[in-house]
C-alpha cells in the first residue's frame, strides 16, 4: 500500500454530488438512444440490426471494461481512472453527435463506453472511501436515485429533443454536463492512497471475445433466426468463456478474482444482481413493443407511462439505503426482488385492449422494489470487500449486473420471436410498425411467455439474496472482509519498486 500525500479535509457532499452528476449523465445515455432508433436510422441510411449495436456496444465495453478499470484505479489512483473517464466521455458524446456514417457513430458509442466504464468502475470505490461502512447505504440510495432520474431524463429527453430538436442533441447534451462534473472533480476528489497490483490482459480479452460472440449470436438469433453463424457465435462464445476460466484460476492478478467470492454475503450479492438484471430490463423492453406495436401509441407518450415508477423509484432509494445501513441488505433487497416480481406478474394482466393503469401500476411496484434492491444490494457488495479491491468490487458489480441487463435482453426477444416474425419485432420495437389482429394477439402470447421467464429470473435472484445471511455494518470498516489472495498478501507485505 502506498501513502499518497494527506488530502484537504473531505468534502462529502461534494464528492457524492459529482458522482451523481456522473451517473445521471451515464444513465441518461443507457436509455435515450432508444426513442431515436428510427430518426437515426433514417437520417445514416442504416438498418436496425446495425443500429441495434449503438445500444450493445455501449453496455458491452462497458461491462467488460470495469473490471479492469476498477483495478486500474485501485493502482494508480480512483480519482485519476474517475476523471480520465468523464474527459473520454465527453469528448466522445460531441463525436457522436457529428457521427456522418452508422460506422463511426458505433465507433464513437464504443468510446463513450469505455469512458463511462472508467468512471462508473471507480465510483463506487470513491463513494466507499468517502463514507464509513455504517453510511454507505445512503450514499448508494443517492446513486441509485441518481440512476432512476437519469433513466426518466433519457426516457423524456430522448422524444422530446428528437421530435422537435434532432437526435444529434441527444449526445450534444453530455457536454456542458460533463465539463461541469469534470471541473468538480479535478478539485474535490482525490486519493489518499493506491494498492499495487497487476492487470490481467489475458483475461479481459478473453472475457470480451466470449460476451462479444454470445451476444453476436444472441442478437442473431432475435433477428434473423437460427443459423449456422449464429450457432457458432454462441458455440465458441461459450467455449471462450470455459478458457477463461482458466485463466484466471492461473493468473497472477486475475480480472475476476474468484477467492473473492468465498465471502458469502459478497458472492451472493454478486450473482443476485447478475438474476436481477436479467429479469428486469427485458421487461421494459417488451412493454415498450407492446404499447408501441400493438396498442399504438406514440415513443414519446408510450416512454411517459414508464415515468411513474422512475419517478418514485428516485425519490425513495436514499431512505432506503439508510434502512440497509441499519437493517442489512438481506430483508431490504430481497423484498425488492419481490416486489419487482410482483410488479411483472401485473404485467400478465395486459391485453389488447387493457386498461392504461395496469401498466402504471405495474411501473410503480417495480419502481419501489428497485428503488429497495439497488441501494442495499450495491452497499453489501462494497462492505464486504477488501479496501484494497474496492475498485475491483465495484467493477465486479457493475460487469455482473451489465451481463444480466445484455442477457435479458437476449432473452425477451428470442421468446418474443417464436410468436411473431423477427424482423417485424425489431421495427414493434423502434415504433416503425404496428400491428393488429392475430399477429397481436400472437405477440401478447409471446409477452406473456418472456414475462413468466423474466419472473422465474428474478424468483432465483430473491431466493439467492435471501441466502446470503446477516451482516453488520457496525462493527468496523469492514466486518467480514472478503480474504486476500497470495498476490495482494505479498504485495501488501513488499515496498513498492
Amino acid at each position: 500500500m502506498i501513502d499518497m500525500a494527506e488530502r484537504k479535509p473531505v468534502h462529502e457532499n461534494i464528492i457524492l454530488a459529482v458522482i451523481l452528476v456522473s451517473v445521471l449523465m451515464f444513465s441518461i445515455d443507457s436509455t435515450i438512444v432508444l426513442l431515436a432508433f428510427p430518426a437515426i436510422v433514417s437520417s445514416l441510411h442504416s438498418n436496425l440490426a446495425t443500429i441495434i449495436w449503438v445500444i450493445l456496444i455501449y453496455m458491452l465495453l462497458g461491462a467488460v471494461a470495469t473490471t479492469q478499470f476498477g483495478k486500474v484505479g485501485d493502482i494508480y489512483g480512483r480519482s485519476k481512472i474517475f476523471i480520465a473517464g468523464l474527459v473520454i466521455f465527453t469528448m466522445a458524446s460531441f463525436l457522436c453527435g457529428i457521427a456522418p456514417t452508422d460506422v463511426l457513430l458505433i465507433a464513437f458509442r464504443a468510446m463513450q463506453g469505455l469512458g463511462g466504464a472508467m468512471v462508473s468502475a471507480t465510483s463506487g470505490a470513491i463513494i466507499a472511501d468517502t463514507f464509513e461502512r455504517n453510511r454507505i447505504g445512503r450514499a448508494f440510495g443517492f446513486t441509485a436515485m441518481a440512476y432512476n432520474v437519469g433513466a426518466i431524463l433519457g426516457i423524456v429527453l430522448g422524444g422530446i429533443i428528437t421530435t422537435f430538436v434532432g437526435w444529434q442533441y441527444i449526445f450534444f447534451i453530455n457536454v456542458p454536463i460533463g465539463i461541469v462534473a469534470l471541473a468538480l472533480a479535478v478539485k474535490y476528489i482525490h486519493d489518499k492512497q493506491t494498492y499495487m497490483a497487476k492487470l490481467d490482459i489475458k483475461g479481459m480479452v478473453a472475457l470480451a471475445a466470449a460476451l462479444s460472440l454470445l451476444l453476436y449470436g444472441g442478437i442473431g438469433f432475435a433477428s434473423t433466426g437460427t443459423s449456422l453463424l449464429n450457432i457458432v457465435s454462441v458455440a465458441i462464445g461459450i467455449l471462450l468463456l470455459i478458457a477463461f476460466y482458466f485463466i484466471e484460476k492461473h493468473a497472477e492478478s486475475p480480472t475476476i478474482p474468484f477467492d473473492m467470492f468465498d465471502n458469502k454475503v459478497f458472492k451472493n450479492s454478486i450473482f443476485a444482481a447478475l438474476l436481477q438484471g436479467l429479469g428486469f430490463l427485458g421487461v421494459i423492453f417488451m412493454l415498450i413493443m407492446y404499447m408501441q406495436g400493438v396498442r399504438g401509441f406514440s415513443p414519446f407518450y408510450a416512454s411517459l407511462l414508464l415515468v411513474p415508477g422512475y419517478v418514485i423509484s428516485g425519490i425513495i432509494a436514499p431512505y432506503m439505503g439508510r434502512v440497509s445501513d441499519k437493517k442489512g441488505a438481506r430483508v431490504v433487497a430481497t423484498a425488492g426482488i419481490t416486489l419487482q416480481l410482483i410488479g411483472v406478474a401485473v404485467y400478465l394482466f395486459l391485453n389488447l385492449s387493457s386498461p392504461i393503469y395496469v401498466i402504471i401500476l405495474g411501473s410503480l411496484i417495480m419502481g419501489i422494489g428497485g428503488a429497495m434492491f439497488w441501494p442495499a444490494n450495491s452497499s453489501a457488495v462494497m462492505s464486504h470487500a477488501e479496501q484494497s479491491r474496492l475498485g475491483i468490487a465495484s467493477g465486479l458489480s457493475r460487469l455482473f449486473s451489465t451481463m444480466g441487463m445484455m442477457g435479458s435482453f437476449i432473452v425477451v426477444f428470442v421468446v418474443a420471436a417464436f410468436s411473431i416474425p423477427q424482423a417485424q419485432a425489431f421495427e414493434i420495437f423502434v415504433g416503425t410498425s404496428t400491428i393488429s389482429g392475430a399477429v397481436a394477439n400472437s405477440f401478447v402470447t409471446g409477452m406473456h411467455f418472456s414475462f413468466i421467464a423474466m419472473i422465474i429470473l428474478l424468483a432465483i435472484a430473491g431466493v439467492i439474496s435471501y441466502a446470503r445471511g446477516k451482516e453488520d455494518r457496525h462493527g468496523g470498516l469492514h466486518r467480514n472482509p472478503a480474504p486476500k489472495s497470495p498476490t495482494e498478501e505479498r504485495y501488501a507485505q513488499e515496498p513498492p519498486q
